[in-house]
């Protein structure tokens, strides 16, 4: 059991990362024409909306997978500065206001966990809490 909810985590990510990366071509091949508040929206709404889906059930997958969907973001941000790739990007982050992915999966999880111990989540979710 715990190996096929691997490969699907796994399949998840991919196609995640897959479709982010296919819709930041598209971003770029109009980034000209576009302020950067624009592409700042298009991107939080086509990219960084399927990043943050299901963020919860990626605790415990692979650091490997973690770092696919990082240098999404990282080349998400790049996008946004129009910044090289050498350039450094934890202050592009910073500016964001976008925390690193295994950052934000914790961030994810605590107000569900915090709900969970005062009672106040859904009972299936906080019987399954250990």
């Amino acid at each position: 059991m715990i190996i096929d909810a691997n490969i699907t985590m796994k399949a998840h990510v991919i196609a995640t990362v897959r479709s982010c990366f296919a819709a930041l071509r598209q971003i770029r091949s109009v980034r000209p024409a576009l302020p950067q508040h624009a592409v700042l929206t298009l991107i939080g709404a086509l990219v960084v909306s399927k990043v943050d889906y299901c963020a919860t059930v990626l605790v415990g997958i692979s650091g490997r997978l973690l770092d696919r969907l990082q240098s999404l973001l990282n080349a998400a941000a790049r996008l946004i500065y129009l910044a090289r790739r050498s350039y450094h990007i934890r202050s592009l982050l910073y500016d964001l206001h976008w925390l690193w992915i295994s950052e934000h999966v914790k961030f994810r999880l605590c107000p569900l966990t915090f709900r969970c111990l005062r009672g106040t989540a859904l009972s299936y979710l906080a019987d399954s809490l250990r």
